[in-house]
């Protein structure tokens, strides 16, 4: 590898190290929570796009919250019960489509994943093996290709 993938691969090492010994961290992953996340990749990849696609929902839904209540201070209960109402059913409909979108990034995330794992595997396979013949002075020949009908007896 080169010396910038080494220095590289030693900064995310570090960064990961930092990370796994964070106290917070540890405690969050003896949980059971913890666990059962750390034992189903998939879930917890479902689960950080859906907090990282519903952030912004959220934040938006809070500050109309806050607006509405600064209303309701101003005497407009009514109209707060309903706006919020309608709001929230808003908010419900939006996270249950990114519960779905992020459902399915993970999916594909997962997917591609996979693939792109078997296909280094694959490559790298493959050229460990390239190099063991070259070692050994021997390189993969084809096989002859055998025509089977031309000598079946018959010519039509």
């Amino acid at each position: 590898m080169s010396k910038e993938m080494q220095e590289l691969q030693k900064q995310w090492h570090s960064m990961v190290q930092s990370i796994h010994s964070n106290s917070n961290v540890v405690a969050f992953m003896n949980s059971r929570v913890g666990q059962y996340l750390d034992d189903h990749p998939f879930v917890a990849l479902s689960l950080l796009m859906f907090i990282a696609v519903s952030a912004i929902p959220v934040a938006f839904f809070l500050i109309f919250v806050v607006t509405t209540a600064i209303m309701a201070c101003i005497s407009v209960i009514v109209m707060e019960g309903v706006v919020i109402a309608i709001g929230g059913i808003a908010l419900l409909c939006v996270l249950c489509g990114l519960g779905a979108l992020s459902l399915g990034v993970s999916g594909v995330l997962s997917v591609c994943y996979i693939v792109l794992s078997a296909l280094v595997n694959y490559w790298y396979a493959s050229r460990g093996q390239i190099r063991k013949q070259e070692v050994n002075g021997s390189f993969p020949q084809k096989s002859p290709v055998l025509d089977l009908s031309a000598n079946n007896g018959k010519n039509e």
